[in-house]
């Protein structure tokens, strides 16, 4: 996988980029990229793979994350279905740096850029509000999307509900000086998870020997390889269970040998069995479904 540096210019007239788009997530582009400018991406509704610098997971039912400057991510269409729709925000650092510096009452921005820089997703209520906050901005003109993104980011600062997506301990210029090197065996993964991956062959990607890859994967993402390749499998899997596939199916097409041993990594990493979570997301979309049936019968 190679990594782009995209150039980002501001929307005229305004010191933001902010963007609205909607397409079929097969069309979607996901280039794994960055770029000097701080992003905020608001993912409405869906799923699909979050990959920020040496994070990698999936997100459901939408995602809101803020990445750093010159943070490594691919679009957040990756590995989506159907309709993709996100509302992206961009903005170089003095536009925030400067009004952070001289006005007392913005101080508690500088907490937030210290954060945002390891990558941040929000969650919650959080998440909804900043969702609704990021639809609005899209439609503003561009002084008033100034002070609504000033608000932004106050509210941001000021609530508890995000995760920190790559440990400090971890992102370093150690991240930089092996993108590359990651980048290819997260490819590799992406690419051969429903296939047996002989570890030998992961470490000759990364020009090492088995032990020193096990130890340095270790090192770079506090998790074992296995351990990460299971977590991405069962990721793939959730994804699977959601399209309707039969756990026989999702099982083998995510590259386990037998269902028994399936069920119980699905159980360890979610907490749930493959038939739980299945009957669960089925019980989710049918009780949506209902009220959607309810509420349109009510406007008759």
């Amino acid at each position: 996988m190679k990594l782009e540096f995209e150039i980002i210019n501001p929307d005229e007239g305004s010191s933001l980029r902010v963007i609205h788009t909607r397409m079929n997530a097969e069309e979607f582009p996901w280039l794994y990229h960055y770029h000097p400018e701080y992003e905020l991406v608001c993912v409405l509704g869906g799923s699909g793979t979050r990959h920020v610098g040496n994070h990698f997971s999936t997100y459901e039912n939408g995602d809101l994350v803020f990445i750093g400057p010159n943070l490594p991510h691919a679009g957040f269409g990756l590995n989506a279905h159907g309709t993709h729709e996100e509302v992206v925000l961009q903005f170089r650092d003095s536009v925030i740096r400067q009004s952070v510096a001289h006005r007392p009452e913005l101080a508690v921005l500088s907490d937030l850029l210290d954060k945002i820089k390891y990558g941040v997703c929000f969650k919650g209520d959080a998440k909804k509000e900043l969702s609704d906050r990021m639809l609005r901005l899209a439609d503003l003109p561009p002084f008033e999307k100034y002070i609504e993104f000033l608000r932004l980011m106050y509210f941001m600062a000021t609530v508890a509900e995000y995760e920190v997506l790559n440990p400090p301990t971890v992102f370093s210029s150690m991240l930089v000086k092996h993108t590359i090197r990651l980048q290819n065996i997260f490819n590799y993964v992406e690419h051969h998870f429903h296939e047996e991956i002989d570890i030998r062959k992961i470490a000759n990607l990364a020009n090492l020997s088995v032990s020193s890859f096990c130890t340095y994967f270790k090192k770079m993402m506090h998790t074992t390889f296995t351990d990460f390749l299971n977590k991405y499998r069962i990721q793939k899997a959730c994804m699977m269970l959601q399209l309707e596939k039969t756990i026989s199916e999702t099982c083998f097409e995510c590259g386990f040998n037998n269902v028994p041993y399936f069920n119980k990594v699905f159980k360890n990493i979610t907490g749930k069995t493959p038939s739980s979570f299945k009957k669960e997301k089925i019980k989710i979309h049918f009780l949506s479904a209902k009220k959607g049936t309810i509420m349109m019968g009510a406007g008759v």
